[in-house]
């Protein structure tokens, strides 16, 4: 196979985050609360419940590395953030549904381009995976992603979540890497951002067409999906 290296040869492995970069995590829980929030009655649209959710878990868990105490759960945090935003959206809900419907994420499909282009850029580079989520719900992702990784790393290792400088510094250790010879790859500007800061090469995976702002930790790439990552990276 043909190789575009960008890098100069530097960079031999490439560093994924999971959720929201290779599995689908809006549509798949947009898809899980459908029927639950008709069953509710609730009027509002599936997705932008999703989206805040999902928002209030991205904030939450940056606190909980900022507050520098013990590590909770990507689970709880999960559980934590879905509790809020019901009762935000007044929605009546047991302690039972709410860990029902995180579970979801242990359940998440990829998006379509993504085993493809794992195999494509398996041939060139060792592929890890670097995620927020808890140790068994990573290893759960195993047989949905079907492309064997060199490692796939949680923040619990660490003890605390992306993007603190701890989190990636633990995971290039964890590797046995410098920091430049991993392209860090996310969907979410935060990561990148974290990555680039900590020393990583990043690349932005853009599959929503959203600015990435005026950081001055810019990524060295910007691609739409995985797709255009293998054809930068290996070629047609």
């Amino acid at each position: 196979m043909s190789r575009n290296d960008p890098f100069d040869g530097e960079v031999h492995t490439l560093m994924f985050d999971l959720y929201g970069t290779l599995l689908d995590m809006q549509g798949g829980l947009s898809a899980a609360v459908t029927d639950y929030l008709q069953e509710k009655g609730w009027a509002g649209a599936p997705e932008s419940l999703v989206t805040t959710w999902r928002r209030t878990h991205s904030e939450n868990s940056m606190i909980d590395a900022l507050l520098h105490r013990e590590h909770t759960s990507y689970r709880e945090i999960g559980e934590n953030a879905l509790s809020y935003t019901l009762e935000q959206s007044g929605i009546d809900y047991t302690e039972d549904e709410v860990r029902e419907l995180v579970s979801v994420i242990e359940r998440l499909e990829p998006f379509s381009e993504v085993i493809p282009a794992l195999e494509k850029l398996k041939r060139g580079y060792q592929l890890t995976i670097f995620s927020n989520g808890d140790p068994d719900m990573l290893e759960r992702a195993r047989s949905r992603l079907r492309v064997p990784f060199e490692r796939i790393i949680s923040a619990a290792a660490a003890s605390t979540f992306k993007p603190h400088v701890a989190a990636y510094r633990t995971a290039a250790e964890l590797l046995g890497a410098a920091p430049e010879s991993i392209l860090f790859v996310a969907s979410h500007v935060f990561d990148c951002v974290g990555a680039k800061a900590y020393g990583m090469r990043s690349c932005f995976v853009n599959r929503r067409g959203e600015p990435f702002g005026d950081w001055p930790y810019q990524p060295d790439m910007i691609v739409s999906d995985l797709s255009e990552l293998g054809e930068q990276l290996c070629g047609g």
